[in-house]
């Protein structure tokens, strides 16, 4: 049987595509049902259960050692399941390592059975290297990193070894399975001594570019864990000539990344690897903000009156907020300047694209992504703690003018698309004032700006797009006078209001035609008066006094006589 490749099939087919280990388990104790009832290899009835074992004596069918095959991954599905749920309840993990215990043990029968002359070379080569994975995945599980390493160099030796025998198409499921070992090779290595495993498995992570899945998120996992043990070291971080102390796991391990995520995004090389890049540096900076902000919350006071009497500082907790703050809200700008360049490439090659047939990128997009950098950087400067660092506000003050500059360009671009010309002239020559500005007053900032967009650049470029912009407006004025003649000129008036004006109108032939406004509008006429009775509150009516008299005198003797039908 070909061991590796019903087991990927299986997996691929029911839910371990999206992670749901459930599933799968379902799947395999289906499986195993309908392959016990199909050889008659039942294990007793409903009412008393009786244990068969597969013997060599038995291997008839390959179907014996496709039941030790779905038992061995029903147990290791299980035990990827509770490995999910044991990040809530660390109680789960005992039954994991149950779990992974029992599914070595099918596996190490299914390569005992395998051993029989009955099977060919290839089965036994993968049920060893099956066999190995297990084993590995064990090990790792109980932190034993030599022996985890040993049975995962002897499964990758075994499978490819079975790559180079076999044909390109059949070998890419062994290569597959490679690729997915090597990530806990290294791990262990690292765990062993090795301090270059690090950087080979970031190495790992920048080569799977955007690929997601299982493979991603072990690299992921294995990386966070790497780091937390190297955080172990760090106690604190300087920003901008202050030293604060770090208590919080989660944001050691965070900063002790950020270098070695900053260096995976300058080497990406594809787009998509730098997006997908950016996401996991921003997601992990907000887990390390969500972190922070928790450790605030019980200090109301502190929180309340930030500003201490003695310095004028905010507190160290404060401070470390407003750091990464600052990381999150720099990346988000890198990462939407990152994605104006390759819109500005798509601009250039606009022209092709329109041939294609493609959505081709307008000026409109770009001008959405520079205001999303402003408002970041306003932002920047309401961060607690930085309000009196004049050199940090003038730094962003700098930043903001680059930033509008190329906005106000992007926003004359798409002025000219509709040919209204001077308005596009007069936000040229702001673009031009804003870079002026830039260029006076950076002169000790230089440094800061040098990642920044090169104002020079957009100098040159905006004067040559002003020649071009009043030459266009010229010929499209002479344009206008020759085509255009007041016989022609339609007002959008209709027929009943342009009597006395002649004018060629081809929509009076047509089905549209206009001739009156409907339905009418709306015209004013007078409204029904109203009338107000003043005089009733100045009329006096006659005195009752005497009528309620008479009634009060004819109490409990007149009710008496009318009930007797006396009358008075």
């Amino acid at each position: 049987i070909a061991v590796l490749q019903i087991v990927k099939e299986s997996q691929q087919q029911h839910g371990l595509r999206h992670g749901d280990f459930q599933r799968y388990r379902g799947y395999c104790s289906r499986r195993l049902r309908r392959l016990r009832k199909t050889l008659n290899f039942k294990m007793g009835n409903r009412h008393k259960f009786t244990g068969k074992k597969v013997t060599e004596e038995i291997l008839s069918d390959n179907r014996y050692l496709l039941l030790i095959l779905m038992d061995a991954e029903r147990a290791w599905s299980y035990a990827m399941q509770l490995k999910q749920e044991a990040n809530t309840e660390p109680r789960k993990r005992f039954h994991l390592l149950s779990r992974l215990r029992k599914a070595v043990k099918h596996a190490e029968e299914l390569e005992r059975l395998c051993e029989s002359n009955r099977v060919d070379a290839k089965t036994k080569l993968e049920a060893q290297a099956y066999m190995a994975y297990l084993t590995g995945m064990l090990r790792f599980e109980h932190q034993e990193w030599k022996a985890a390493m040993e049975a995962f160099n002897k499964c990758k030796t075994i499978y490819e070894k079975l790559a180079n025998a076999f044909t390109e198409e059949q070998a890419v499921l062994y290569n597959q399975r490679v690729e997915e070992i090597s990530p806990n090779i290294r791990y262990c290595a690292y765990n062993i001594g090795d301090q270059s495993a690090m950087n080979e498995l970031m190495q790992m992570r920048l080569r799977s570019g955007g690929t997601e899945g299982l493979l991603a998120e072990k690299l992921e996992a294995l990386i966070t864990q790497t780091r937390a043990k190297q955080a172990a070291t760090m106690s604190e971080v300087e920003w901008r000539g202050r030293t604060v102390p770090v208590k919080i796991d989660k944001v050691r391990i965070f900063l002790l990344g950020l270098a070695d995520n900053e260096a995976a995004i300058a080497q990406a090389e594809n787009e998509e690897t730098k997006e997908r890049l950016f996401e996991s540096l921003l997601s992990e900076c907000r887990d390390a903000i969500q972190a922070v902000r928790e450790d605030l919350k019980p200090d109301q006071k502190q929180r309340e009156h930030s500003l201490e009497n003695d310095s004028g500082k905010v507190s160290n907790i404060q401070y470390l907020h407003s750091y990464l703050t600052y990381i999150k809200l720099s990346t988000a700008i890198k990462r939407n300047e990152s994605m104006a360049k390759s819109l500005q490439k798509a601009l250039l090659q606009q022209q092709r694209s329109e041939e294609d047939g493609k959505r081709t990128p307008r000026p409109q997009d770009l001008i959405r992504l520079y205001d999303i950098i402003l408002q970041n950087l306003v932002e920047l400067t309401q961060l607690p703690g930085l309000e009196e660092d004049k050199n940090f506000q003038k730094e962003i003050g700098l930043k903001t003018l680059v930033y509008k500059a190329y906005r106000c360009f992007f926003i004359a671009q798409s002025y000219v698309l509709v040919k209204k010309w001077s308005e596009a002239l007069v936000l040229y020559e702001r673009v031009l004032k804003y870079a002026r500005e830039v260029r006076s007053g950076a002169g000790a900032y230089t440094n800061s700006l040098k990642e920044l967009p090169d104002v020079q650049d957009l100098i040159t470029q905006v004067n040559a797009e002003k020649y071009s912009l009043q030459a266009a407006a010229i010929l499209d004025a002479n344009d206008t006078h020759e085509t255009e003649s007041p016989s022609q000129v339609k007002d959008g008036k209709p027929l009943s209001e342009r009597f006395e004006t002649f004018c060629l109108d081809p929509s009076l032939v047509s089905k549209q035609v206009s001739l009156v406004h409907f339905p009418p509008g709306f015209q004013p006429i007078p409204c029904k008066p109203l009338f107000f009775d003043l005089a009733l509150n100045h009329v006096a009516f006659p005195p009752l006094e005497d009528k309620v008299e008479q009634k009060a005198k004819s109490g409990l003797t007149g009710y008496i006589k009318g009930i007797f039908g006396f009358k008075s």
